[in-house]
């Protein structure tokens, strides 16, 4: 009993932090449902029966989405799992919260113009592969522009980012030669299932997320990049030996070593990026590499990931795209 009391209690924790420090100034509807699970034992309990990588806040509230309106009121939202809890419960257990914020390429795309030009890209956790079109987007850091790299049959979206003074704003976007992604269950833009999701994971009251996540997907759409279906903790390098030798091979990954529960699977991983010999960018929440955010200045504010470069810090981003804070 004494266990399980202190799952639901650290599953409390989980839900309170993030109405408070993630869905807080950003989705009063989630942080007001986020609270209300981590004061309801009944709520608690539900989720706590589920896997453990099953229980994520954003694929909970995503899941009653999905299968109906948000709920108002007190009591509201225990009336529906206990009407519609099987319906919620299957959704959990057949997706994942693999939200594909192409807005992340903002915060990426100063890192990779740095870079030996031309890049291959290779993206771990691609999801439907958004985050792998960086060249294909525009971008407005604080009115400075970049435009795509060529001309596309669907109109870019353009990405806002606020940065700092310190931040390598590029003159212009990147050449990319190659690009593949890896994930463990492949989305796919021309699945209308696949992309109702998507737009599922976005939250409610993010409209203008959900419109460039849409531009994003017509994008993708019209020519869309590979994803190859596979575990970052073992198939990464037959994939990354496919890249052409002439390009700057970069592997890079935002909000998905979070998911791997182990820290050892996150080092072991580190270490097999290291091993191919190519840049590696991680934007992940700081507790994914704590000893990288040890490295790093305070963070801004506490719903921020950290960038490194090849287990450098180099910056805070915003988790959703929308900012840049680069070290001095």
């Amino acid at each position: 009993m004494k266990r399980l009391d202190d799952d639901l209690a650290k599953l409390a924790r989980r839900y309170a932090r993030f109405a408070s420090v993630e869905a807080r100034d950003s989705s009063p509807s989630y942080e007001r449902l986020a609270r209300q699970v981590a004061q309801s034992n009944e709520l608690l309990e539900f989720i706590a029966a589920l896997p453990p990588e099953r229980q994520q806040p954003n694929l909970f509230l995503a899941a009653l989405r999905a299968t109906g309106e948000l709920p108002h009121g007190n009591g509201a939202l225990e009336e529906i799992i206990r009407l519609n809890g099987e319906r919620v419960r299957q959704v959990m257990l057949t997706h994942a919260t693999q939200t594909n914020e192409p807005s992340r390429c903002a915060v990426l795309l100063p890192a990779l113009a740095t870079l030996p030009q031309p890049l291959a890209l290779l993206e771990v956790g691609a999801s439907a592969g958004l985050c792998l079109l960086p060249d294909r987007y525009a971008y407005d850091y604080d009115g400075i522009r970049i435009s795509p790299s060529g001309e596309g049959n669907a109109p870019a979206p353009v990405f806002p980012c606020t940065v700092n003074r310190h931040t390598p704003v590029p003159q212009r976007n990147i050449d990319v030669a190659w690009r593949a992604g890896l994930d463990l269950n492949p989305l796919d833009v021309h699945a209308a299932a696949d992309m109702s999701w998507l737009r599922t994971l976005v939250w409610p009251e993010h409209h203008d997320r959900a419109s460039r996540l849409n531009a994003a997907i017509e994008v993708a759409r019209s020519d869309p990049p590979r994803v190859v279906k596979g575990d970052l903790r073992g198939d990464l390098p037959a994939l990354a030996a496919t890249a052409p030798k002439e390009a700057t091979l970069v592997v890079y990954h935002t909000a998905v070593l979070g998911y791997l529960r182990e820290q050892a699977d996150r080092s072991n991983f580190a270490a097999m990026v290291r091993g191919l010999g190519a840049v590696w960018i991680s934007n992940e929440a700081p507790f994914v590499f704590p000893e990288l955010a040890k490295n790093a200045a305070a963070a801004p504010s506490p719903d921020m990931f950290l960038q490194a470069v090849d287990g450098v810090p180099v910056a805070w981003s915003g988790p959703h795209g929308q900012s840049l804070h680069w070290f001095g």
